[in-house]
């Protein structure tokens, strides 16, 4: 089902790699990246087509296992990747005011209240921001923000606390709890070197360890662990010749073959062109695509900006 495309839903990524989250009239697929493929697609758009479609919505089980639902109308979103009705539906929207409102449905109490990581992570120009992760995706979360470094300064018992936490450090120290996706594509254009970005994480990762350990707060305990990204991002994590992917993903027939992904950012080659181009995948989420024989066409005065 995944050879003929579908709704792409972003790039995920599990400790065997990352992949391309569709949805297809077989239900939800996972298309696996792998080094060295080649992966060829045309983007769906034009007449009646929007410009993104909506992904649906999620129901938290009783358990606290996230259940995903495409949009039963199929139509094009409204506010960020969902249209109106399947945003009223979506149980997971509401996760990150719960310790603050306390509101939400049985599933997602369940779902918070598992233990919870407070992290700090740093991106290719040196950017810092604070964020959580859940106990299942204490990995997967890291490595889907495209953080080049990261470490774990705190373990909460759930996830009202460790949101408290995180609101403490972004109010009253440097990190940010948002880095943009475009700020983190054009970061990687020029990374910093891996020396600069390695002591940036953890001189900040320091000041917020001792900051959390002071705070007057129950239900979580300060640590000290490194996250290790996947082999597969080296490449594009570090310094080295490489320019923008010389066309928009909102449309058109595109070809590349994958050399290194960090997030959902890749270090792609393109038939008939020399030198690595930058492509950010994370532009397809909202969109149709159909799988083929595609390739990019590569503009001429591509060549002089190497």
């Amino acid at each position: 089902m995944v050879q003929t495309g579908g709704l792409v839903r972003g790039v995920t990524w599990a400790t065997e790699g990352p992949a391309l989250s569709l949805t297809t009239d077989d239900g939800d697929a996972r298309l696996p990246l792998l080094p060295g493929q080649w992966l060829r697609f045309e983007v769906l758009s034009g007449d009646g087509v929007p410009a993104r479609f909506c992904l649906g919505f999620t129901r938290v089980e009783e358990s606290g296992q996230p259940q995903h639902f495409p949009c039963p109308s199929g139509q094009g979103a409204e506010r960020g990747f969902q249209c109106g009705a399947c945003f009223a539906k979506d149980q997971m929207r509401l996760m990150h005011d719960f310790h603050r409102s306390g509101q939400g449905s049985p599933g997602l109490k369940a779902y918070l209240s598992m233990q919870h990581w407070l992290y700090i992570a740093t991106f290719a120009d040196g950017t810092t921001k604070v964020g959580t992760a859940s106990e299942r995706s204490k990995w997967s979360r890291l490595a889907e923000q495209g953080a080049l470094v990261a470490r774990y300064v705190a373990r909460a018992q759930d996830g009202s606390v460790v949101r408290h936490l995180e609101d403490a450090v972004s109010t009253n120290l440097p990190p940010t709890q948002f880095v943009r996706g475009a700020a983190k594509f054009a970061a990687l254009l020029h990374p910093r070197p891996p020396l600069h970005v390695e002591q940036t994480n953890k001189a900040m990762a320091d000041v917020v360890h001792d900051y959390v350990a002071e705070l007057s707060l129950e239900g979580f305990e300060t640590v000290e662990e490194q996250w290790r990204r996947s082999d597969f991002s080296d490449a594009v994590a570090t310094p080295g010749r490489r320019t923008a992917y010389p066309q928009s993903l909102d449309a058109g027939q595109h070809g590349m073959r994958l050399d290194s992904i960090l997030g959902p950012i890749a270090l792609a080659r393109l038939d008939g062109a020399d030198g690595a181009f930058l492509v950010d995948l994370g532009a397809l989420k909202g969109r149709k695509v159909r799988f083929g024989n595609f390739q990019t066409e590569v503009p001429a005065l591509q060549e002089s900006l190497f």
